[in-house]
């Protein structure tokens, strides 16, 4: 049977090139976004023809949704192998600035929205025995961010947190969980959030000098799908030009 490869936050922006990398890499996809007509989009450029692809509504702070996204998934296509929880918030609010209300909101969506993720579909895939779980955080995550807001850097520092953890629970049943971290990508959300002199400023600190590749980093993450790589797990893989190093 096809490997399924479901992605979150996947309309746009990076969870898009990593579900078109995952795509053309074999897998059957399941696109999923807040909104069905935004995964329907994104996932009509993979396959017009729907035979490979799916696009779900998955609002990744409430528990329901992800259960009602498996059960619709393992109905089409007879099971899950790999799942990317991506979905995020990116906000650049200054941190004297952030309201309470605002900081919860980011948690919910980042943080506690990779938890479920990881809760819903760990148990699925373990109940399976096998599985790949690929969890996106961010050097922000790492270094406290260059750009990000705090609650979006302190989320994705959960996200590492909760690699490791959700990593040692499944490990036994065949389920590997890692993350990868990256730095600033070179996407259009990127661009159109940061001003250009911001930028220029943000590019001149990265010692490689350049933006990310986003695809690359989803490169990474098909590697970690493959069923080669059962002995990586609890990992974060740092893609960051430099600005990070351990």
């Amino acid at each position: 049977m096809k490997q399924v490869a479901l992605v979150t936050g996947a309309a746009q922006g990076l969870g898009a090139v990593i579900a078109q990398r995952l795509h053309a890499a074999g897998y059957r996809v399941a696109v999923t976004d807040i909104t069905e007509a935004s995964a329907a989009e994104t996932a009509g450029q993979l396959d017009p023809t729907g035979g490979t692809v799916m696009a779900l509504a998955l609002d990744v702070t409430r528990k329901a949704d992800f259960q009602a996204a498996l059960d619709a998934v393992t109905t089409r296509w007879g099971g899950l192998h790999v799942v990317v929880n991506n979905a995020a918030m990116t906000p650049m609010t200054p941190v004297m600035q952030i309201t309470p209300e605002e900081f919860d909101t980011v948690l919910q969506v980042n943080l506690r929205g990779t938890f479920l993720g990881c809760q819903v579909f760990g148990a699925h895939l373990a109940a399976a025995g096998y599985g790949r779980i690929i969890n996106v955080a961010s050097l922000a995550g790492q270094n406290g961010g260059t750009a990000s807001g705090a609650h979006y850097a302190s989320s994705k520092a959960g996200i590492l947190t909760l690699t490791k953890i959700f990593a040692r629970e499944l490990a036994a049943a065949g389920v590997t969980v890692n993350a990868v971290a990256p730095g600033p990508m070179d996407l259009p959300s990127v661009r159109a959030a940061v001003p250009p002199d911001r930028l220029n400023t943000l590019i001149g600190m990265i010692p490689v000098k350049t933006l990310g590749n986003p695809g690359f980093v989803a490169d990474v993450v098909v590697q970690m799908a493959s069923p080669d790589a059962g002995f990586a797990t609890g990992a974060a893989w740092d893609i960051n030009g430099g600005i990070f190093m351990r």
